[in-house]
């Protein structure tokens, strides 16, 4: 069964997918999906796949959109997207799947960026960002726009902990869904030693400020500046003493970090990888390290996380659960969590 699309271009837009069939229908898909790719790699059992984790919000839940800005030969100032060609533009006036502040901004946003580009500015490409708050900031217009000022922040509160982000810094697109992934990941009983976290591609610290109720200290590596910038402040505003942040690659920072630690004490490790994946260094570092009593590996690109799941296993380690979550509803991706044990 079929429905009505609720954007006026959907099928010319190369951003959404799933917007003419129910939401049930496209889980469905989505969670076969998982289970084909991920089933390839060697040794997963068909009981360690959970049923797919529903968005709350199927429509308008994204805190980010990335536009592109045209200015035409005959001087008219367009946004949009990227049709599914490739080629051109496709001009939009809302998005059904961008949060409702920045959804109902966009008509302002394309007379404001018009103004700001001087008549040279032919192409850019615009991030469009939300918080909590439900205010609405853009850059990609002159070196440095995307860079805000503290009292500019976004933020989300999660268990209590309020987190900040920025223009310049990776953040989950999806906020309503946030609670449901801490939710299961808390469940798992690992937290009841109150381990040390190793945050792997921290980020600006989700996973440490999520979970710091459950872990005596949190180990943040991250290599992008303006993300340890947005960590360190995030630490600062939650008044947070256990916690460190390492600057670096996680392949270069966590293999010699192991090896000075002598305490005993039980580790776990989140991994948060871009969609590629583990690099091959990274992936060697991770496979040979077994003080992690559990590894959470967060993906939101299946074909990557078969991959990388597969040279886990080949090294002796479990995939214990696969539990995937819908957190980018009526578009053609989905995150995936794996449980590895070693």
């Amino acid at each position: 069964m079929n429905t009505r699309p609720l954007c006026p271009v959907f099928g010319e837009c190369g951003g959404c997918a799933y917007q003419d069939i129910p939401y049930e229908e496209e889980l469905r898909r989505k969670e076969e999906l998982v289970k084909d790719l991920l089933g390839t790699a060697p040794r997963i059992p068909a009981d360690r796949f959970e049923p797919i984790v529903p968005s709350p919000k199927p429509y308008h839940y994204r805190n980010r959109l990335d536009l592109q800005f045209v200015r035409t030969r005959d001087d008219r100032a367009l946004i949009g997207f990227a049709p599914g060609s490739g080629r051109g533009i496709v001009p939009v006036e809302t998005c059904a799947i961008a949060e409702r502040p920045i959804s109902d901004l966009i008509p302002e946003l394309r007379k404001e960026i018009a103004q700001k580009a001087s008549s040279d500015y032919r192409r850019a490409n615009i991030v469009v960002r939300t918080g909590d708050d439900a205010k609405v900031l853009w850059g990609g217009i002159g070196k440095r726009s995307c860079r805000l000022d503290p009292d500019e922040y976004f933020r989300t509160d999660i268990d209590g902990k309020r987190i900040f982000y920025s223009l310049d810094t990776f953040f989950q697109a999806n906020l309503s869904i946030l609670p449901k992934l801490f939710e299961r990941i808390g469940a798992f009983d690992c937290w009841q030693t109150k381990p040390v976290l190793y945050d792997l591609y921290a980020g600006v610290g989700l996973f440490s400020l999520g979970l710091t109720g459950k872990t005596r200290k949190a180990v943040l590596i991250e290599e992008s500046l303006p993300s340890i910038k947005l960590a360190e402040h995030n630490i600062v505003h939650n008044r947070l003493t256990h916690m460190e942040v390492i600057a670096g690659r996680v392949e270069d920072i966590l293999p010699p970090l192991l090896a000075r630690e002598t305490s005993g004490i039980p580790k776990v490790a989140v991994i948060d990888p871009p969609r590629a994946g583990l690099s091959p260094r990274a992936l060697d570092a991770m496979v040979h390290t077994k003080e992690f009593t559990r590894l959470f590996y967060l993906s939101c690109d299946p074909k990557a996380l078969a991959r990388d799941l597969t040279g886990f296993i080949e090294h002796g380690w479990n995939v214990e659960k696969i539990i995937p979550f819908d957190f980018f509803p009526k578009t053609r991706h989905v995150e995936t969590l794996a449980l590895l044990t070693p």
